[in-house]
């Protein structure tokens, strides 16, 4: 009997021994695990997680879902890398919890007034999901838009879609290429193309939520700021447009010489400020498309990370992340509060469509729409 039980012993432990030992993911840099990542969308669309990393050691974790940048690790400091945009853990939660998180926003980003557009002299209605308005092109707009995917090395990745005539209501097949470029001097190039088949608007962005004291369980609007601008294009209480301009000379508004965010985005005596529940207003920069000029620039006096962005486009939306309310759980199980971050939307102006005095956003067959945005990430010490 003994015998039996100790050759029958031997053998689980043979089997054990030789039985293939369970694989353990591998891990990104910003702790995600690519698995989480891993889906199929409408029967065909595959989702997946891109990692960029360059020889300085940046890392930049990318989902086709949206084209969203899911994590950005750069160094502080003291040398150590920091995860500073806001996100989530895995596709699930990018497909159950309605966010823009670093999401590629089109066909129109901002607001389009009572989601009227006329091509043509035909009025055409977009879908209304803002106060009356269209905003980011609708409750499906491209953030939710799976793209092909291609990385032909380390520090790049291309995505492609075909946007149908009709998405959202907007007329025209458009056919859109994004790439991001990892730059070995800590930058993320991102330059956006496309082209339509029938006359159409189009103005794409980046909505990445930064935090860059990497402590996004708390507001972060100790911050300073300088935005390229002399002036804005002011707001009604549904956060629209009113076709003015208004000198930033003299309200909180004025950040053409770096300045703490967390006076500015609470000075409840100022109009603008209250309607906007903080800073949520489209910037007139003063770079004139020149994307070698600083148009904004944002420090974290806690980590010394900053953050330039260069742009070729005429504006730029800075947002103090006025409706995260502590609802939301994004990754590494943290609870995201208001002012938890702040994003920097390079742009063409809101409802550029119906402000013909403004830079126009219309694309017609036979143009290439083109924008280009860098965020620049560097030390203060």
């Amino acid at each position: 009997m003994k015998k039996t039980l100790f050759a029958a012993g031997l053998a689980l432990t043979m089997l054990t021994a030789c039985a293939p030992q369970q694989k353990k993911e591998a891990l990104t840099m910003s702790g995600l695990n690519p698995a989480k990542f891993e889906t199929t969308i409408d029967g065909t669309k595959q989702v997946h997680l891109y990692t960029l990393k360059n020889k300085a050691g940046m890392e930049v974790c990318i989902t086709n879902f949206g084209g969203r940048i899911v994590s950005i690790m750069v160094p502080d400091k003291n040398g150590d890398f920091k995860d500073v945009v806001l996100g989530f853990d895995s596709i699930a939660d990018y497909q159950n919890v309605p966010s823009d998180f670093g999401a590629i926003i089109g066909r129109y980003a901002n607001r389009i007034a009572l989601g009227k557009i006329t091509i043509d002299g035909d009025t055409i209605q977009l879908p209304t999901n803002n106060y009356g308005h269209c905003l980011h092109g609708g409750p499906q707009g491209w953030q939710y838009a799976v793209y092909d995917a291609t990385q032909p090395d380390s520090t790049t990745l291309q995505l492609a879609m075909v946007s149908p005539d009709g998405d959202m209501n907007f007329p025209g097949n458009v056919t859109v290429n994004v790439t991001y470029k990892l730059t070995e001097d800590n930058g993320i190039d991102i330059d956006y193309n496309a082209t339509t088949d029938k006359k159409t608007v189009i103005n794409m962005t980046n909505h990445s939520y930064f935090n860059l004291n990497a402590n996004p369980s708390a507001a972060t609007m100790d911050g300073i700021l300088y935005v390229a601008a002399d002036s804005i294009t002011p707001v009604d209480s549904t956060f629209m447009t009113t076709g003015d301009m208004m000198a930033v000379e003299g309200t909180p508004f004025d950040f053409r010489t770096a300045t703490p965010l967390t006076d500015r985005v609470n000075a409840s005596d100022n109009e603008q400020i209250k309607f906007g529940r903080g800073i949520d207003h489209n910037f007139v920069l003063t770079t004139k498309g020149d994307d070698t000029k600083p148009a904004a620039k944002l420090v974290s006096p806690v980590t010394g990370i900053s953050l330039t962005v260069y742009t070729n486009e005429p504006g730029i939306q800075v947002y103090t992340s006025n409706f995260l309310d502590g609802t939301v759980t994004g990754k590494r199980g943290t609870v995201y509060p208001q002012r938890a971050a702040v994003c920097l939307e390079t742009q063409h102006y809101p409802d550029t469509p119906n402000k013909p005095q403004w830079p126009t956003a219309y694309l017609e067959p036979g143009q290439k729409y083109h924008s280009h945005c860098i965020f620049k990430f560097g030390v203060e010490k």
